[in-house]
């Protein structure tokens, strides 16, 4: 009856004990969570600012090279600092050297475009959870990006696009598939890769 009863105890301890560590993962990966849509809001501020300030300044243009140069810089900056992976990607990117999904992101940014329909609002659209990969587990994060009146300059349809502009991204970009955006349309989204250890 003793052994019985020690086994039991330690049933009832080891299980306690991992309610315990199941409640801590779920607050590490909430923190986790609020760090990515800080680092999110931070990155999508920058370069809107960066971008606004190029088109008042010097045209849609230019401002097509804060989008091939500063953005990228800015993800890199916030990856560095924080340990992670972060990209901008599109089931339409401008560049096919970038921007590229992965499965993962695949599946998200369809489940996007299945909110989205649904009406929910692209402005606080994010998706998040703990994925089990080959190289080991990572919490994955999502925030949509919709598209601004600003971005059809360069987005939208070639009535929208002025025709320097669209030569200057033929020549950057001879494999674009980033036009023909609606405002309020779903154009990408930020995506980071924490790995957890």
């Amino acid at each position: 009856m003793k052994i019985l009863s020690i086994i039991l105890l330690s049933n009832v301890v080891f299980l306690g004990q991992m309610q315990i560590t199941h409640a801590a993962e779920n607050v590490d990966t909430q923190a986790r969570i609020n760090a990515a849509k800080a680092a999110t809001g931070d990155f999508l501020k920058r370069l809107g600012g960066t971008l606004k300030a190029e088109m008042k300044n010097n045209g849609a243009e230019s401002a097509i090279k804060v989008c091939r140069d500063v953005a990228p810089e800015i993800a890199s900056n916030i990856s560095l600092k924080n340990g992670w992976q972060v990209t901008r990607v599109s089931s339409k990117p401008r560049n096919s050297m970038m921007g590229i999904t992965d499965c993962w992101e695949q599946s998200v940014l369809a489940d996007f475009e299945k909110r989205s329909a649904k009406g929910e609002d692209l402005k606080t659209m994010f998706h998040a959870e703990v994925v089990d990969e080959p190289a080991g587990k990572s919490l994955r994060f999502m925030k949509a990006i919709g598209t601004a009146p600003i971005c059809l300059s360069c987005h939208g349809s070639s009535e929208e696009i002025a025709p320097a502009v669209q030569a200057t991204i033929n020549q950057l970009y001879p494999h674009d598939k980033a036009t023909g955006y609606k405002v309020g349309q779903l154009r990408g989204a930020v995506s980071i890769k924490q790995p957890l250890k």
